[in-house]
C-alpha cells in the first residue's frame, strides 16, 4: 500500500515504512537482555516523517520515542501518538506544565532548571524526568561529582518531578578505534553509582545510540535510542561490517523529467554557462533544485539515473532545477533516480554523502518539505 502527502509534484521522496519496521524488530533481536527501544524521530523523523515513521517503528516493536525539541513532541501528540516521548533536547521550565498534562518525559541536567520548573507544576501533577550526564560528549550534560550531587539533591526537593531515567550519549561510538568509547562508558559506570547514591533505582538506563546499540548490545543497559540505523543507514562506513545484520534503506528520492533538448556542440547550459556540449547531446531538465535540499555541490560530479543507467548532472543547479546529459534520448515523465536504485544500478545515501564530504544524516534531512513523501507500507 503506498499513499502520498498532498502535493502535485512529480518529484518526492519514498519512504519505505515496511524497511524501518525491518530495522527496529531486527535490531531487538541483538539483544540478551530484555530491551526497549525508543525510536528516535527528531528533524521530521530524520527527514523522513516525524508522525509516519513513528506509527511505523511502535507497530514494529518500539516503546519509546524520542525528539530533540518540545515542539516535535506537541505535533507527535497532536497527531494521536500516544507512547511516552522523551525531548532529549533543553525545554523552557516553563513548559514543564503543558508537558506532564500531555505525558511528555523531560531531560534535566540543571539544579537551577528543576526548581523552575517545579514552580510551574501544579500540585498533584507529576512530570517524569531523564537526568543527562555528560560523559564526554562536551554538549548537554551534568559533569563533575559537586554539579551531579547539589542536582540529587535539588531533586529530592521537587516532590512533583520523577526521575524517570538517566543517560548519557556517546561521541565516538561509530569509529572502528574503541579506547574513547570505552572510557566514556566507564565513566557513565561511576556517574551511575553516583547517582544511585540519592536515589535506589530508574525505570529506564540508556546510552546506545545506533551504532552503540549495533557494536556493543551489552553495553546498553535497558534500552536503546535507535535513530539512523532505524532508517537502514550506516552511522558511518568504517564500522558497517561490524553490524550483525544488513540494514535496509528507507529513503529513496525520485523525479521525472520535464524537458528533453537536443543540443548541437557548444551550447551552453545552466546559470553562468559552466557546462559547454563537447558534441551532439540529448540535455534533460529535471524539476528539483536546491529549495528542495538537492544543494549546488551535487553539480560536481554528480549522478543520477535514467531508466537504469547513470547520467550526469551538467552545469549549475538551479533553484528548481537540475540539468542532466542522458545517455540516450528518454522521453518527457521518464523516471529519474536521485538516491535508490533502477535495475541493477543504485546510488545510494552514502556515495551521494561522501559527493558532499558529509555524513548519511544530513542527506534525507536536507530534503526539504516541497519534496513531497510517498509512504510504502
Amino acid at each position: 500500500m503506498a499513499y502520498k502527502t498532498a502535493s502535485t509534484r512529480e518529484t518526492w521522496a519514498e519512504i519505505r515504512l515496511d524497511y524501518i519496521q525491518y530495522n527496529v524488530r531486527e535490531t531487538k533481536k541483538q539483544f540478551d537482555q530484555d530491551i526497549h527501544v525508543m525510536a528516535m524521530v527528531k528533524a521530521d523523523g530524520y527527514g523522513h516523517g516525524a508522525v509516519e515513521t513513528a506509527k511505523a517503528a511502535l507497530a514494529a516493536g518500539a516503546e519509546f520515542i524520542g525528539v530533540a525539541l518540545f515542539d516535535e513532541a506537541l505535533e507527535l501528540r497532536d497527531a494521536g501518538i500516544a507512547a511516552p516521548i522523551l525531548v532529549l533536547g533543553r525545554t523552557r521550565p516553563e513548559d514543564a506544565a503543558i508537558a506532564a498534562k500531555r505525558h511528555i518525559r523531560l531531560t534535566a541536567f540543571q539544579k537551577e532548571w528543576l526548581l523552575e520548573a517545579e514552580s510551574h507544576l501544579e500540585v498533584g501533577t507529576t512530570l517524569s524526568i531523564h537526568i543527562k550526564l555528560d560523559t564526554g560528549m562536551g554538549r548537554f550534560g551534568l559533569v563533575e561529582d559537586a554539579e551531579i550531587h547539589d542536582f540529587m539533591q535539588t531533586l529530592k526537593i521537587c516532590s512533583r518531578l520523577k526521575a524517570e531515567g538517566l543517560y548519557t550519549h556517546f561521541a565516538t561510538a561509530d569509529e572502528k578505534e574503541a579506547d574513547y568509547f570505552q572510557q566514556q562508558y566507564a565513566c557513565f559506570l561511576e556517574r551511575i553509582q553516583l547517582v544511585k547514591t540519592h536515589i535506589d533505582t530508574f525505570d529506564f538506563i540508556h546510552c546506545g545510540n545506533s551504532a552503540a546499540s549495533l557494536r556493543y548490545p551489552d553495553q546498553c543497559f535497558n534500552m536503546i535510542r535507535l535513530g539512523i540505523a532505524m532508517y537502514g543507514l550506516s552511522p558511518s562506513k568504517e564500522v558497517e561490517d561490524e553490524f550483525p545484520f544488513p540494514l535496509k534503506t528507507a529513503f529513496s528520492l525520485h523525479s521525472r523529467i520535464a524537458q528533453v533538448k537536443k543540443v548541437p556542440a557548444g551550447t551552453n547550459i545552466g546559470y553562468g554557462c559552466t557546462y559547454v556540449s563537447d558534441t551532439e547531446e540529448w540535455i534533460a531538465t529535471i524539476p528539483i533544485g536546491y529549495a528542495d535540499g538537492w544543494y549546488r555541490w551535487h553539480a560536481k560530479n554528480g549522478e543520477v539515473l535514467v531508466n537504469g543507467r547513470r547520467a550526469p548532472i551538467v552545469g549549475r543547479i538551479c533553484m528548481d532545477q537540475v540539468m542532466i546529459r542522458l545517455p540516450v534520448h528518454a522521453p518527457v515523465g521518464t523516471k529519474v533516480t536521485l538516491v535508490g536504485s533502477q535495475g541493477d544500478e543504485v546510488i545510494t545515501v552514502m556515495e551521494v554523502a561522501e559527493r558532499l564530504q558529509t555524513i548519511t544524516y544530513e542527506i534525507p534531512c536536507m530534503i526539504s518539505h516541497r519534496v513531497p513523501r510517498l509512504y510504502i507500507k
